[in-house]
């Protein structure tokens, strides 16, 4: 009997654990997305020309390396054998070249496309796809995969991803996922094991507090990430989507609160804006090294909102070795004045050296109060370091 039982162990199939590959954004992934300025009117020449941008204005080496091609590269139908294909017109030299190019450029390469039948703007979506898809993006090398949900029907959400999850794992390259689920199906409470980013909200514009059926504000973005953070961590990002920093329809003080505060929240830092024309104060934002290591701090811990007041808001990030980043937002449409007592601020152990990261210099510890003026819809931001 033994003897059988053995013998009918070693007959069943051998199923492999399906899984997420693993350690490949221990920080918020950092790069350039194609859709916040140029929709679906893309082409190789508009990615190339982005990639020479990022490189000679210094993004590029401030940490911005995947250039994500968004929503309308695909053809508007696969090939006979049902492969994803891109539009020839737009991508003459085809997938694989752009993704050669890009990494001969020191970029990693990323695309989007779609769990359901159609992406939003029409073109093929995966669903049904999943594994021959799969097989197509690494053999593109792709490094990137941003997966909408359009077009899905009355699909599982959970499990429509875990299905992509682990074609991507069965096609053996090494691909970051982001689920662009819109955080309609709450996927900070499922998305750890499925992706290494989840998006939790609706889509974003390049304003400070508008608000449609289709896109919002980073404003109202913001409001909507309270409570988040418990959720977020190496290797698995809450995603309030991608910055508009330097896009019209923000002023210089909206775009630099932005940032900041998408810094403060471990946010994927995917740039949007035109690079070729931005001005150097834009530059100036999305190249600030020291508000840049806020968002990619190794402990990987989001930071919260500690306090809300009418006109003010305070957010802080625990940080590496005992420091901390801490925001004041003035959300009003007034400047208003900032009196803070470091300790009434009950995190805070100890007293603290005080770098204002925008300003780039020390204004002393928090032995003294702090007394400022901000203006409306901008921030002060400090990075408090224990003194020794």
């Amino acid at each position: 009997m033994k003897r059988i039982i053995i013998l009918l162990i070693l007959c069943l199939p051998v199923t492999v654990a399906a899984r997420k590959f693993k350690g490949l954004a221990p920080t918020p992934p950092m790069g350039w997305n194609s859709w916040n300025t140029f929709g679906t009117s893309i082409n190789e020449k508009l990615i190339k020309e982005m990639a020479e941008a990022l490189i000679s204005s210094g993004m590029q080496q401030a940490g911005y390396t995947y250039i994500v091609l968004d929503d309308g590269w695909e053809a508007r139908t696969r090939d006979k054998q049902g492969n994803l294909v891109c539009d020839p017109r737009k991508f003459p030299g085809g997938m694989k070249a752009l993704g050669d190019y890009l990494h001969e450029k020191g970029f990693k390469f990323g695309v989007h496309n779609c769990a359901g039948t159609k992406t939003c703007a029409g073109y093929p979506g995966g669903r049904g796809h999943e594994f021959q898809d799969a097989r197509a993006y690494a053999s593109w090398g792709v490094d990137y995969l941003k997966y909408d949900w359009c077009s899905h029907g009355t699909a599982n959400a959970e499990e429509t991803y875990k299905t992509m999850r682990d074609a991507l794992y069965a096609a053996g390259r090494p691909i970051v996922f982001s689920l662009c689920e819109w955080g309609n199906n709450k996927p900070w409470l499922w998305a750890k094991d499925v992706g290494h980013l989840w998006r939790t909200t609706g889509d974003i514009t390049d304003c400070y507090d508008c608000q449609d059926v289709y896109a919002m504000g980073w404003k109202f973005i913001l409001a909507s990430q309270v409570g988040l953070e418990k959720y977020a961590g190496p290797d698995h990002w809450n995603d309030p989507d991608m910055l508009e920093v330097g896009n019209p329809g923000l002023s210089f003080v909206e775009s630099r609160a932005h940032f900041s505060l998408w810094c403060i929240l471990a946010a994927p830092l995917m740039a949007g804006n035109d690079v070729r024309k931005m001005s150097d104060e834009v530059k100036g934002i999305l190249t600030n090294e020291e508000v840049i290591a806020i968002d990619q701090d190794p402990l990987g811990k989001q930071g919260y909102q500690f306090m809300i007041h009418p006109g003010k808001e305070i957010w802080v990030r625990e940080l590496s070795d005992g420091d901390w980043a801490v925001c004041f937002f003035n959300n009003s449409d007034n400047t208003v004045k900032i009196r803070v007592k470091w300790t009434h601020l009950s995190f805070l152990k100890g007293k603290y050296k005080i770098r204002d990261l925008w300003q780039k210099k020390d204004i002393g510890t928090t032995r003294d109060d702090f007394v400022g003026d901000v203006d409306s819809h901008d921030v002060v931001l400090f990075r408090l370091t224990p003194a020794k």
